[in-house]
């Protein structure tokens, strides 16, 4: 798990560390800064994997973008002009400085300076004269060491981070997913292939037979999920057909006219699936990241879905770390700030424009107005809003 995190001269984000918990939720005001802090963490992914180029960014979920875009630029504020990533937990530290020249941008961003360490120990480093600097080396001397040597499990970690954005049209199988990564997809384009692996978990294991029931009663109007590749009557012949159908029942309905497709069910049911799939399937990342994870959501359900979220990663032992962003008040009732391992970041720019991350703490002042999160966010008193 990553314990720090550390941003410079990256966007809209001139100097930044944010102390991560294993469930990690940021709000703020639109334009704030928090999409930022998820690419920020997907550059640096990149270059623990050996490379900084548009392709391996993508992979990752990082809009792709002109180096310009990229370098932190403030009016009469001057800046070094690498971008520098650090990540560190109890046992190892990774950290880089990375280029991309503006006035002659290249395929791929170069090193500039780079270290991998295990605790004291030095593992991997570069200085600003080592030959190759579009490579990595941390990623180089990773193969020649043991998977279990901690500055290598580092590595492992930060190379499997993505960014998951759910996309209706991919979740419904009508559109492609820009990354068919597993376990779902980046937009959702793995959806029905997600919800058959996680059936099948729910066979094998009382644990995961429990998480599939809590699933299924947060979409109260399903009574059975299934997976078809032959279902073409339920499917106009003028709508793109995936390979897999995700085909809902609805209790409701009369069983002779109640099935229906991820085409024709709610938005609501599949953002659920997609979110469930991410914190519950094994092949999902050690450290992944959602953005918006609450659009099309009612706010009870947000909520629920936001509690089950942080249950389900726990109940699992799956040790899987997880940031995302909200913007649904309802979402952060969801969130247990009691238990040190959830963690809530108010994220704002200052009157310079500087990206800034506090994070929420339950002191007892807030504490005496007695109300749940979502009001107080609404209310300004634990900022995140803005100033309109």
């Amino acid at each position: 798990m990553i314990n720090s995190f550390t941003v410079k001269a990256f966007k809209s984000i001139p100097d930044l560390t944010v102390e991560l918990g294993q469930i990690n939720a940021f709000i703020g005001a639109n334009g704030s800064g928090k999409s930022n802090i998820l690419e920020a963490m997907g550059i640096l992914s990149a270059a623990a994997s050996g490379v900084v180029d548009d392709e391996s960014l993508m992979r990752r979920g990082v809009r792709p973008g002109v180096p310009a875009l990229y370098k932190t630029s403030f009016i009469k504020q001057r800046f070094a002009p690498h971008i520098f990533l650090e990540a560190r937990n109890y046992e190892a530290e990774y950290s880089v400085s990375l280029n991309n020249i503006i006035e002659k941008p290249q395929p791929s961003w170069l090193y500039k300076t780079e270290l991998l360490k295990k605790g004291d120990e030095t593992v991997a480093s570069r200085g600003t004269r080592t030959m190759n600097k579009e490579r990595g080396v941390a990623a180089l001397k990773a193969v020649e060491l043991k998977q279990t040597d901690p500055a290598v499990s580092l590595l492992s970690l930060l190379s499997g981070y993505a960014i998951y954005s759910p996309s209706t049209n991919a979740l419904r199988g009508i559109q492609p997913d820009s990354q068919t990564r597993s376990p779902v997809g980046l937009n959702g384009g793995r959806l029905a292939e997600a919800v058959r692996d996680i059936q099948q978990l729910s066979k094998k294991s009382e644990d995961y037979g429990d998480v599939y029931g809590e699933v299924i009663e947060l979409i109260d109007w399903v009574s059975r999920i299934s997976i078809s590749d032959e279902d073409k009557q339920l499917l106009s012949p003028s709508i793109s057909r995936p390979r897999n159908l995700l085909r809902f029942e609805d209790r409701f309905m009369n069983k002779s006219r109640n099935k229906l497709t991820a085409f024709d069910a709610s938005e609501g049911a599949l953002y659920v699936l997609y979110m469930a799939a991410l914190s519950i399937l094994p092949d999902a990342p050690g450290l992944l990241a959602i953005d918006n994870l609450d659009q099309t959501m009612n706010p009870r359900l947000a909520r629920n879905l936001v509690s089950k979220l942080c249950k389900w990663t726990f109940d699992l032992n799956t040790n899987r770390q997880i940031l995302f962003t909200v913007h649904n008040p309802s979402a952060l009732d969801g969130l247990d700030l009691n238990d040190d391992r959830i963690r809530l970041f108010s994220v704002n720019r200052n009157n310079r424009g500087f990206t800034t991350v506090t994070r929420v703490i339950l002191t007892e002042e807030i504490l005496e107005e007695n109300w749940p999160l979502s009001r107080l966010w609404v209310n300004g008193f634990i900022q995140g809003v803005p100033s309109i």
